[in-house]
């Protein structure tokens, strides 16, 4: 599926149009969008499912980040928006994801677009057989636990999209 368009939304995520991706990331206009983090347990530890951006994304091409993000499509339902795009990134499909809220962030990116998003954040909890990623999609793959995660944001920030520290602080608290 092309994903080339944007749902551009208010501050109550209310639909006020759409627009080319690359326009609306240029422009910083806020639009709507889903970041889903998988997790598991390895004994007493919870791990979350990170993926690294491929090399050839427009943008944070190569940066580390949560199991999958993207931007529902006009007239498409967020959550099963999200569901299709664990499928078309990672290659594994879910019954079922987990709604625990929405944030907004702006972040300026490297290559001077910005990403300004209404985000709507899903968790599941899942051991998916990753061996059919996208390689358009994913770089690789990693379980880290949140400790470790946390420690890595603070010795290399520049390793992970910009998005990433301010969702992982919003969703942390249900994945321990």
């Amino acid at each position: 599926m092309s994903r080339d368009l944007v749902v551009l939304v208010d501050s109550d995520d209310c639909d006020i149009g759409q627009e080319h991706k690359l326009i609306a990331h240029e422009q910083g206009l806020l639009h709507r969008a889903f970041s889903i983090f998988i997790a598991r347990k390895r004994g007493n530890q919870t791990e979350i499912l990170l993926q690294q951006r491929a090399l050839s994304k427009y943008h944070c091409a190569g940066l580390w980040s949560n199991t999958c993000c993207s931007h529902p499509q006009p007239a498409e339902d967020v959550k099963q928006s999200a569901l299709g795009r664990l499928q078309e990134e990672l290659g594994f499909t879910l019954d079922d994801l987990t709604w625990v809220g929405s944030h907004t962030y702006r972040a300026q990116l490297s290559n001077d677009l910005i990403e300004h998003e209404f985000d709507h954040l899903f968790i599941a909890w899942a051991d998916p057989d990753l061996s059919c990623i996208n390689p358009q999609e994913v770089n690789a793959t990693v379980w880290h636990t949140i400790s470790d995660i946390e420690q890595q944001l603070r010795q290399s920030p520049q390793s992970f999209t910009p998005w990433f520290a301010p969702t992982l602080n919003k969703v942390k608290s249900l994945l321990v």
